[in-house]
């Protein structure tokens, strides 16, 4: 009978890097990205410190594909998968060995905003922004929707 164990990590933290999307030769995609998480704590004599650790995910198949088209460098991120470890030989011939998280799920966290070049918050437009802009300003090329009431008893169930 086997016994039961556990492999879960969750973590939330931000994008070190843009996800790289890959493809093996079997046609299979495969995504690679860092996470950043931070700690902070104050010591004794007062004094704040700060330790942040950096995790390297990975996801496979559509869920690489996913995470190609919606994670950028910067944004936060809940991840949720498992470790692995891996041995390997660099191109120097020295054996090295790596620790993974294999994605099996994630969010991303936002309110709209992503990080600048310059460190500065942009607001990205809204969908319904987006819609209404044309090639000149102050055009929109949509009109602006009524705001519509509905009345709880017209609802079917």
């Amino acid at each position: 009978m086997a016994s039961r164990s556990l492999n879960r990590v969750i973590l939330i933290g931000n994008l070190t890097r843009d996800p790289e999307l890959k493809y093996t030769p079997a046609g299979t995609a495969v995504c690679t990205f860092g996470i950043a998480t931070n700690r902070s704590w104050t010591t004794a004599d007062g004094t704040i410190k700060e330790d942040v650790q950096y995790h390297r995910i990975v996801a496979w198949q559509k869920l690489a594909e996913l995470c190609g088209k919606l994670l950028t460098k910067g944004r936060k991120v809940f991840v949720e998968g498992r470790l692995i470890y891996r041995s390997f030989t660099g191109k120097d011939g020295q054996q090295r060995s790596i620790t993974e998280i294999v994605l099996d799920d994630f969010i991303v966290f936002g309110d709209g905003k992503r990080p600048a070049e310059n460190g500065e918050e942009v607001k990205e437009a809204t969908p319904k922004e987006k819609a209404g802009k044309t090639g000149q300003e102050g055009e929109t090329s949509a009109p602006e929707e009524a705001e519509e009431n509905v009345n709880p008893d017209d609802i079917p169930f």
